[in-house]
């Protein structure tokens, strides 16, 4: 199972923001981290099926350390939270 490297933000004292270095444009967000990280998986999905859609497909995560060596992401690591969100998602069943 694929994990994508995610950083939370707070956007401002009464919001959360999620994003994703590997998929630019996909972000998540909410009241609270919780909100955020819930409501990840369901960014992802969408994220994906609009790539489906242009017959493309997600690309492979880069692991941390690699995004930290990235200069475009380094100073956002080291501010911010980082998570990791599993792609695809568990079933409820399954876990």
């Amino acid at each position: 199972m694929a994990q994508y490297v995610a950083i939370i933000e707070d956007a401002d004292p009464d919001a959360v923001s999620l994003w994703f270095p590997d998929l630019p444009g996909c972000i998540s967000g909410g009241d609270d981290v919780d909100e955020a990280l819930e409501s990840a998986p369901e960014a992802l999905a969408f994220y994906a099926q609009e790539l489906i859609a242009e017959g493309r497909q997600l690309p492979p995560p880069r692991p941390l350390d690699e995004l930290k060596a990235d200069p475009e992401f380094a100073d956002d690591l080291g501010k911010h939270t980082v998570v990791l969100i599993e792609w695809p998602p568990l079933d409820d069943d399954a876990e």
